[in-house]
């Protein structure tokens, strides 16, 4: 759990090193909102991940995921969950196959 900064500054650094495209997911599809181009969950890999709580309510959490496509597109996607959690993303993310996720991104290591 990272104290030092929130959802906000981990985005902006992310953008910072290129992780600039901004994602949706639609139809069980990762879709970026600038180019239209739709992934499955194969196409899309994890590179680093950060879980938040709601500082009032620790139900109110997120999760920061930080994505490379298999087209080289990258960005980030900030992810309810918990009661709040949108089911179709989070089937979405829970669809990623597991060698797709790693933390060779990930900016605290």
């Amino acid at each position: 759990m990272e104290l030092a900064k929130n959802e906000k500054d981990y985005i902006k650094i992310y953008e910072e090193k290129g992780y600039d495209a901004n994602f949706r997911v639609e139809n069980n599809k990762l879709i970026n909102n600038e180019t239209k181009e739709a992934y499955t969950p194969e196409d899309v890999n994890i590179v680093a991940e950060h879980r938040y709580e709601g500082m009032s309510d620790p139900s109110d959490s997120s999760i920061l995921y930080v994505l490379e496509t298999n087209k080289n597109e990258k960005g980030t996607f900030l992810m309810g969950y918990g009661p709040s959690a949108a089911l179709e993303v989070a089937e979405f993310f829970k669809d990623i196959p597991k060698s797709n996720i790693s933390n060779k991104a990930n900016i605290n290591n």
